[in-house]
C-alpha cells in the first residue's frame, strides 16, 4: 500500500469540562482542527478531506451531521467533502482508515481527522446507560444498570475461568496508567491523589461497580478532542517537504466480531485466545508492516477502558503466551521503564477516554513517540509503536502500527 504519513496531531486537554464553560462539539471539534494544523504547518485551505470519529453525539448532546460541524471550523472548509464514521469506541480508527483509504486511493493527498466526544453532559448513571447502545440492545442492556462493567466484568470471568485471575494484577495496571498519566500535561487524571485503598478490593475506598469490576477497575467519562493530519508521499512532494523522519502508519489491521460478548467467547473455544479477531487485527497490522514479533516494537497504546480489556491486550499482543498476562505485569515488562511499555499516555484510565477521540488520541500520541516530541511522558529510543482501539467487547478491533519513516 501506498504510504500515510502523519504530518501533524493534536490534543485537547481532557481534564476540560467543555459543558461547564458553556462550549460545545463544534468548539471542541474547532479547536482540536486548529491545534493539528498548526502542529503539521499546513494552511487549511490545504486540508483535502475531513473525516470525523464520534460514537453518540445524538445521545450526549442531541447533535448529528457532525461533517458539518468539522466545516464550521474555518471559513476554508466551506465545500470540504466531509464524512463522519461510528464504530463505538473505535470510531476514531474507522474514522482513521477512511482518511488512509482516500490518501491510498489518490482522491486526495491531505486528510483532517478529528475524534470527538462530550460525554460529561449527563450524570454517571445516565452516561452509562447512554453507552450501552454500543452493546446489542435490549439483549446484552436490558435490566443491567452498568452495561458495560458488567460485560467486561464479564471477560474477567473467561480469563477466571480459563487460566485463572488474579485481581491484584488487574489493580496493578489500573495504578501503573494513573502513575503514567501524571507524566501527561493532558491528561484526565494528572492532579488526582490515590491511597494503597484506593486500589484495593475495599467497598468504601474502591466500591464494586459490576461484577468484579470496581471503581479503579475503570476508565473515565471525558469530554475531548484529538486530531491528526494524514498526508501521502504525493502531497510532501508537492509542498518540497521530505518524508524522512515522519511518523508513518507502517501497518494496519481491521477485524470486526459477532455483537453479542457471549457468542464471541462461544465461538472462541478452541483457541488459545480469548478473542481470536483480537488476535487477528494485530496480526494483519504486524505483517503489512513487516512487523515479525512483539519484541520489534518499542511501546504499546492500547485500549484498557477497563482493567480487563488492558490485560487482554497483553497477551493478545504476544508479550506473553495466552492466559499469562500476569507475568509481564510482574517481571515489568509493559512499566514506563520496561521493554515494551504499555499506556505511557496514562491510556484511557488515566488520560481519559471521550469515547469517538480515543483512536484518533492513540495515534497522535504513537506519532510523538516515535519523533521523541512526547515531552514528559516520551519513551526513551521508541521507533515504532502500536495501538489496538476497540469497539463494543471487542466487536471492531483496529490495530495501526507507527514508525519513524527512513
Amino acid at each position: 500500500m501506498s504510504a500515510t504519513y502523519v504530518l501533524g496531531g493534536f490534543q485537547t486537554d481532557f481534564a476540560r469540562n467543555w459543558s461547564r464553560e458553556g462550549l460545545g462539539l463544534a468548539d471542541i471539534t474547532a479547536a482540536a482542527a486548529h491545534g493539528a494544523m498548526a502542529d503539521a504547518g499546513i494552511e487549511p485551505g490545504q486540508v483535502g478531506v475531513g473525516h470525523v470519529g464520534n460514537f453518540a453525539a445524538e445521545v450526549y448532546c442531541g447533535q448529528g451531521h457532525l461533517g458539518g460541524l468539522l466545516v464550521e471550523a474555518h471559513e476554508a472548509f466551506v465545500g470540504l467533502p466531509t464524512s463522519r464514521h461510528e464504530s463505538a469506541c473505535a470510531s476514531g480508527s474507522v474514522s482513521v482508515l477512511a482518511a488512509m483509504a482516500d490518501l491510498e486511493a489518490g482522491r486526495y493527498d491531505c486528510a483532517l481527522v478529528v475524534g470527538v466526544e462530550q460525554m460529561r453532559t449527563k450524570a454517571t448513571f445516565e452516561s452509562q446507560q447512554a453507552l450501552g447502545a454500543a452493546a446489542w440492545v435490549p439483549r446484552e442492556t436490558e435490566g443491567v444498570d452498568y452495561p458495560w462493567p458488567q460485560l467486561f466484568s464479564d471477560l474477567g470471568d473467561e480469563y477466571e475461568r480459563r487460566f485463572g485471575l488474579d485481581q491484584a494484577h488487574l489493580a496493578a495496571l489500573q495504578r501503573m496508567c494513573f502513575d503514567n498519566a501524571r507524566r501527561n500535561p493532558n491528561a484526565q487524571t494528572r492532579g488526582w491523589s490515590f491511597d494503597d485503598r484506593s486500589f484495593d478490593p475495599d467497598d468504601e475506598h474502591n466500591p464494586v461497580v459490576a461484577g468484579r469490576i470496581r471503581r479503579q477497575d475503570c476508565s473515565q467519562v471525558t469530554d475531548g478532542a484529538a486530531a491528526v493530519v494524514l498526508v501521502s508521499e504525493g502531497f510532501c512532494r508537492r509542498t518540497g517537504r521530505t518524508t524522512d523522519g515522519l511518523p508513518k502508519i507502517a501497518g494496519w489491521g481491521h477485524r470486526t466480531a459477532r455483537m453479542a460478548l457471549a457468542d464471541k467467547l462461544a465461538a472462541a473455544n478452541g483457541s488459545p485466545y480469548v478473542f481470536p479477531q483480537v488476535r487477528q487485527a494485530i496480526g494483519d497490522a504486524f505483517e503489512r508492516a513487516g512487523v515479525g514479533a512483539v519484541d520489534e516494537l518499542d511501546a504499546i497504546e492500547t485500549h484498557d477502558c477497563f482493567s480487563t480489556t488492558h490485560y487482554m491486550a497483553i497477551d493478545h499482543f504476544g508479550l506473553t503466551p495466552p492466559g499469562e498476562s500476569w507475568r509481564a505485569i510482574e517481571d515489568g515488562t509493559v512499566a514506563f521503564d520496561g521493554s515494551c511499555p504499555i499506556n505511557a499516555s496514562g491510556g484511557l484510565t488515566g488520560c481519559g477516554h471521550p469515547v469517538g477521540a480515543t483512536g484518533v488520541r492513540m495515534l497522535a500520541d504513537s506519532a510523538r513517540q516515535v519523533t521523541g516530541d512526547a515531552g514528559g511522558y516520551q519513551i526513551e529510543g521508541a521507533r515504532r509503536v502500536a495501538t489496538l482501539n476497540i469497539g463494543g467487547s471487542a466487536t471492531t478491533t483496529v490495530c495501526f502500527v507507527v514508525e519513524c519513516a527512513q
